[in-house]
């Protein structure tokens, strides 16, 4: 199997932050609960654009994930405060790890 990494960007919808960054904890405890997930790291750029990015063990995992995230938690606050247009998903095989 392949580490893979998921870069996930995307936009809040107007006054949600705050709903979002307390609540992202059910995102997180899901998260740790799915198989081949390793390690999430969330930021925010100075446009407002925030990165999601995880390491999964394999690209199967990251993709059978992101099928079941929105039936499974899909009603939190915190993926309810996500604007769904603005939500850009992409994959990368790790090369290199330090």
């Amino acid at each position: 199997m392949t580490e893979t990494l998921e870069i996930v960007t995307f936009r809040l919808k107007p006054s949600t932050e705050a709903g979002f960054v307390a609540n992202n904890g059910v995102m997180t405890d899901w998260l740790a609960r799915q198989p081949g997930f390793l390690s999430r790291h969330l930021g925010k750029r100075d446009d407002s654009t925030w990165v999601d990015v995880l390491r999964w063990q394999s690209m199967k995992q990251a993709q059978a994930a992101a099928d079941r995230i929105m039936a499974e938690i899909g009603d939190s606050e915190a993926l309810q405060a996500i604007d769904p247009a603005t939500i850009d998903m992409r994959h990368a095989e790790v090369v290199l790890a330090g």
